[in-house]
C-alpha cells in the first residue's frame, strides 16, 4: 500500500517532488499515531516527526518521515459507534423484557399453566416476528436508499439477422 510520497522510486520526475496537500499531512500524522500506539515509536520521536510533518512541503519530505515504518500495520482502527452499547440495550429490552410484561398483561387472573405458557409463547412470537420484519425492510432500505431501480429501456423484438 502506498502512502503519500512513497513515489520516490519514481525518480526525480515522479510525485515526489510535487507539494503535500494538508489531507496527505493529516493521513501521515494518522499514520504516526497508530505507529505511536503500537509502540513502535517513543512518545520523544512522535512528537519529533509530528513537528517534521507541519514543516514538510513535499511528498518526498513525507515519505521520509514514515520510511522506517510498515506500511500495512500501521492502519487505524474505524472508530466505534458510541451509541452501540445503547443500541444493543435497547434491543435486549425489546427481545426480552417488554414481550415477558405484555404477556403478563394478558394473562387473565385463575387460569392454567397452560393459558401462561400460551400467553408468553405467542407474545414472544409475536415480537420477534414483528422484529425480524423490522430488520428486514430497514437493510431494504438502506441498500436502495429508498429509491427503486432504474426502469430497464423496453427491448426491441428479437429481428432475424440474414445470415
Amino acid at each position: 500500500m502506498k502512502g503519500p510520497g512513497d513515489e520516490l522510486a519514481d525518480g526525480p520526475a515522479g510525485r515526489g517532488r510535487l507539494r503535500a496537500s494538508h489531507a496527505d499531512r493529516v493521513q501521515v500524522i494518522g499514520t504516526l499515531k497508530a505507529a505511536f500506539v503500537q509502540g513502535r515509536l517513543t512518545k520523544d520521536e512522535f512528537d519529533e516527526r509530528v513537528g517534521q510533518v507541519y514543516v514538510s512541503r513535499t511528498y518526498a519530505e513525507l515519505a521520509e518521515i514514515t520510511a522506517d515504518l510498515p506500511a500495512g500495520l500501521t492502519r487505524t482502527r474505524p472508530p466505534r459507534d458510541p451509541w452501540r452499547a445503547t443500541k444493543v440495550a435497547w434491543r435486549a429490552v425489546y427481545a426480552i423484557l417488554l414481550p415477558a410484561i405484555i404477556a403478563v398483561i394478558l394473562v387473565p387472573g385463575h387460569t392454567t399453566a397452560g393459558v401462561v405458557i400460551t400467553c408468553f409463547a405467542g407474545s414472544y412470537l409475536f415480537f420477534w416476528l414483528f422484529g425480524v420484519c423490522v430488520m428486514v425492510a430497514s437493510r431494504q432500505d438502506k441498500r436502495s436508499a429508498g429509491q427503486l431501480p432504474p426502469r430497464s429501456a423496453p427491448r426491441a423484438a428479437l429481428v432475424e439477422r440474414p445470415r
